[in-house]
């Protein structure tokens, strides 16, 4: 287990400076934007924190994750198509596991770390201003 962690993080740091390392800004980006537009329409919906959500209510679960991934699937199976052109570019030999991790870290992660925060942010602006 130490010999794939510690392949795996080599692999992940090698690939800031080698070749394709543009889709290391461009892939959280789009995500970030897609999690944007979709805090901004749970905001007008007045639904909850996604993440939140998803990890407390076992009864909307399936139903927001399947929401998420509608939203995050392209930029995840882009991710994936151009982690294999990189493997194929530098190891010669495609990792699944490692192609996997990479897609879900630039893919799904920035997008759980947004989502929420925008709802609350749009949510307590709309709250402050009928207040004033």
């Amino acid at each position: 287990m130490d010999d794939f962690l510690a392949r795996a993080w080599e692999n992940l740091s090698g690939r800031v400076g080698g070749p394709m390392s543009f889709r290391l800004v461009l892939q959280p980006a789009v995500a970030v934007l897609l999690a944007v537009r979709a805090g901004l329409r749970d905001a007008r919906a007045g639904r909850p924190l996604y993440t939140k959500s998803v990890l407390t209510d076992p009864a909307h679960r399936a139903a927001l994750l399947q929401e998420g991934w509608k939203d995050v699937a392209k930029v995840f199976v882009m991710a994936i198509v151009v982690d294999i052109v990189y493997q194929w570019m530098v190891f010669r030999w495609i990792h699944p596991v490692g192609m996997l991790f990479v897609a879900f870290f630039l893919a799904c992660v920035p997008y759980l770390m947004i989502r929420g925060p925008v709802n609350r942010l749009v949510r307590s602006r709309v709250t402050e201003k009928r207040l004033i």
